[in-house]
């Protein structure tokens, strides 16, 4: 069942470079994409409805217990990086690398293009799938495109910056001193 995701905030991108979880995985492509719970209203409850309906269809007898879902609760993160209580949050991940593009989906981004970074807000095309193997019952999300939408804050720690940071540490012209 494929869903697009609008105007959402994106968080731990590796779309142009696989990425493993834990040593000795296959690495994959993913994203992270925050949905503000009011702004997004709407398309948290068409996921929601989305994931009910093909666990229906995959159990017509009755949904087993236990299962995981690819949406979830921004309080479950540290309220960081754009994750708390007003958030909820999906994870999708490709074994191919998914097509980026710009705000002309006929544009494709490059990973060294300064706008994409993790803060800010895309528009991504998912599939939603049921898992239920030896790895564990989930309803999982595929990453299959996401276009650039606007930028935002970016998260994580700003790099810093070397005037502050050395500003005191500038020796005066002809009077400079040398480390051994």
């Amino acid at each position: 069942m494929n869903l697009k995701l609008k105007n959402v905030r994106l968080s731990f991108p590796h779309l142009f470079e696989t990425h493993a979880f834990q040593e000795g995985d296959k690495g994959k492509y993913s994203a992270v994409f925050l949905l503000d719970k009011t702004e997004h209203s709407d398309l948290i409850e068409q996921i929601e409805e989305s994931m009910q309906e093909l666990l229906r269809e995959a159990y017509p007898k009755g949904i087993p217990k236990g299962f995981k879902l690819c949406l979830r609760e921004g309080s479950e993160k540290p309220d960081t990086d754009g994750y708390g209580d007003d958030v909820m949050f999906i994870s999708a991940s490709s074994d191919k690398r998914p097509p980026v593009v710009d705000t002309d989906p006929a544009i494709p981004m490059s990973a060294d293009d300064p706008r994409f970074f993790a803060g800010c807000y895309v528009n991504a095309s998912i599939r939603l799938w049921v898992q239920d193997n030896k790895w564990g019952k989930r309803v999982n999300a595929a990453l299959r495109a996401v276009q650039y939408h606007a930028d935002g804050e970016p998260f994580g720690e700003k790099p810093a910056d070397p005037e502050s940071e050395f500003g005191d540490e500038t020796p005066k012209k002809g009077k400079s001193k040398s480390m051994l």
